[in-house]
């Protein structure tokens, strides 16, 4: 249903799963281990995996900190997109890359919910792409001393909101990663 014409594929974007992103993330191993079962599944489902990384002061490339988690490795036709800001598409090659991949879909994973996860979603959505969270691979760290609500709750906000998330032509909402299908490529 997306809005974007002659996209019919669906793609896995994996948005910031990096060591010093995720490092004090809530159940960072659970999570990850379900990015990590999703990417197997796109894989064997000949769906397209994008990878979206992150760099800035605190996460300066070539360092550990700025590092895909060990669990995880891009494969090597497999794109890697870096980004400066929260939303993946802000200044970024992820659309040209998706345009030239036909995809319409994107079934969205990674860290940290409450600010490059959140961001990307909505900008997938207005730019027209149809957006599907992944509920149970997606992480934050605990901000609750500078006055966010616990990452539990933050989790489980976000993936609230963004299951009745809809606008014109396009679709939004979650699934659990025991639940996601890709629908493969055309």
């Amino acid at each position: 249903m997306t809005t974007l014409e002659n996209r019919p594929n669906t793609a896995l974007l994996v948005v910031d799963v990096q060591n010093g992103v995720v490092a004090g993330a809530h159940e960072r191993d659970a999570v990850v281990a379900n990015v990590g079962s999703l990417v197997e599944r796109a894989r064997r489902d000949g769906v397209p995996v994008v990878w979206v990384q992150h760099h800035s002061e605190e996460l300066a490339r070539g360092s550990d900190d700025w590092r895909i988690v060990p669990e995880l490795t891009p494969g090597d036709a497999e794109p890697l997109v870096e980004k400066t800001y929260g939303d993946s598409f802000e200044d970024t090659t992820l659309e040209p890359v998706l345009s030239g991949l036909g995809v319409g879909r994107l079934v969205v994973v990674g860290a940290q919910t409450d600010a490059c996860i959140r961001s990307t979603l909505h900008g997938a959505l207005v730019r027209g792409y149809d957006a599907t969270l992944v509920s149970d691979a997606h992480t934050t760290e605990d901000l609750s001393a500078w006055g966010a609500p616990p990452p539990d709750q933050v989790i489980a906000h976000t993936n609230l909101y963004w299951t009745h998330q809809t606008a014109p032509g396009r679709t939004a909402g979650t699934v659990e990663t025991k639940a996601v299908e890709f629908g493969g490529t055309s």
